[in-house]
């Protein structure tokens, strides 16, 4: 098989990557052995870039310019026949509700206020059930009418569909090397349990399981599996379609979705590994964080515990562009909790790349140009 650009892994970075490279002509190969564990099948899909509370404005720009991403391939994948993309505004409330929390709060409210004056506004504590029915009492809450989730499955699926149908072609296999040209710093093919495939360029989107196709290429990956567990929950016979996304300023998010199920996540555990296990410990802690915010959902459903192994990095930031020492090989991972906003606008930035296109003019050209700036494979040591 030949191909202009092998993909390597088939979460969403990977699709969006393969998506973004078929829509501009390249003829593509995409590689996935279908990992348990991947982040795309587990994340709760929270796309509110203007209520997170990381302080670094370059990547609140990207933040915003992913969330705005999200809008416009929806529209895209409807042009190409896909209605359902797991996309909605629902808006967002950020709460205090334990006695100390106060100084996190205000910090929170003055850092939404700087980024996106006259956006979000304190609610009245007694009215938050009507954002939220199954809230408790809360001592502060304010409400961003612009937050929005994804359902990273659905996503993921529909971006599929569209590449297929556009000429991508799916390889269900393990990408087990790379062959190299005679001077070493161009990669010829890559090498898979399904066969040989000749290309102009790869891209490892392998999530949490990148750094193997990278001691292939000769270049460290410094990505961690951190391990997070999320319980869905199923409120029967109930709308929470017009429900909003809750997220305690210290404490686990609450994700409403339209068929009754609400969200509760998740777990940070670093020392896991690649342990795919729903354990007692992580249910205890997401049930009793969930009921301490929400004691109305006490007779909701325990339907499902996802688990999913999310990429990180030592600087919690991704890794994005090219492998240093190879002139056609890409890295597109790492985006640890935030890869559901993150991951499309990712691989639009490193599919140009590829591609050899410029970024648009404008703020999201901007910022694209600043994160492949920022997130080069060339800040860590060893990766030369």
């Amino acid at each position: 098989m030949l191909a202009d650009v092998v993909v390597v892994g088939g979460g969403l970075v990977g699709a969006s990557l393969a998506y973004e490279l078929v829509s501009a002509g390249a003829d593509v190969a995409l590689v996935d052995r279908h990992d348990a564990g991947r982040a795309t099948d587990a994340g709760a899909g929270i796309l509110s870039p203007e209520t997170n509370q990381d302080p670094d404005p370059a990547f609140f720009e990207f933040g915003m310019a992913a969330a705005h991403h999200h809008r416009a391939l929806a529209e895209r994948l409807a042009d190409d026949g896909i209605t359902d993309t797991g996309f909605a505004v629902t808006g967002l409330l950020l709460v205090a509700d334990r006695p100390g929390e106060d100084e996190y709060m205000d910090r929170a409210i003055d850092l939404v206020r700087a980024r996106c004056p006259g956006l979000a506004e304190e609610a009245e504590p007694a009215e938050v059930t009507r954002y939220f029915p199954p809230l408790g009492p809360v001592r502060r809450a304010l409400f961003s009418p612009s937050g929005r989730r994804v359902d990273g499955r659905v996503l993921n699926d529909a971006l599929y569909r569209a590449a297929v149908s556009r000429g991508l072609r799916l390889v269900d296999g393990n990408a087990t090397g790379v062959e190299l040209d005679g001077t070493g710093g161009t990669v010829t093919a890559v090498t898979t349990t399904e066969g040989t495939i000749g290309t102009g360029a790869v891209v490892i989107a392998g999530g949490a399981w990148s750094p193997e196709l990278g001691d292939a290429l000769g270049v460290g990956l410094p990505v961690l599996p951190l391990k997070g567990q999320i319980a869905h929950l199923s409120v029967t016979g109930t709308d929470t379609r017009s429900w909003s996304i809750v997220q305690p300023v210290l404490g686990f998010y609450l994700v409403p979705w339209p068929d009754g199920r609400v969200a509760c996540g998740g777990t940070m555990e670093a020392e896991a590994g690649f342990d795919h296990r729903a354990t007692a410990d992580g249910l205890h802690q997401l049930l009793r964080e969930c009921l301490r915010t929400a004691p109305g959902l006490a007779q909701a459903t325990v339907t499902e515990v996802r688990v999913g192994t999310r990429p990180s990095t030592p600087d919690a930031r991704p890794i994005l562009g090219r492998v240093p020492g190879r002139d056609n090989a890409f890295v597109a991972t790492g985006h640890g909790a935030e890869g559901l906003l993150l991951g499309p606008l990712s691989a639009l930035a490193v599919a140009q790349v590829v591609l050899g296109i410029g970024h648009p003019p404008g703020p999201a050209g901007d910022a694209m140009a600043q994160a492949l700036e920022r997130c080069a494979a060339t800040r860590f040591a060893g990766s030369a």
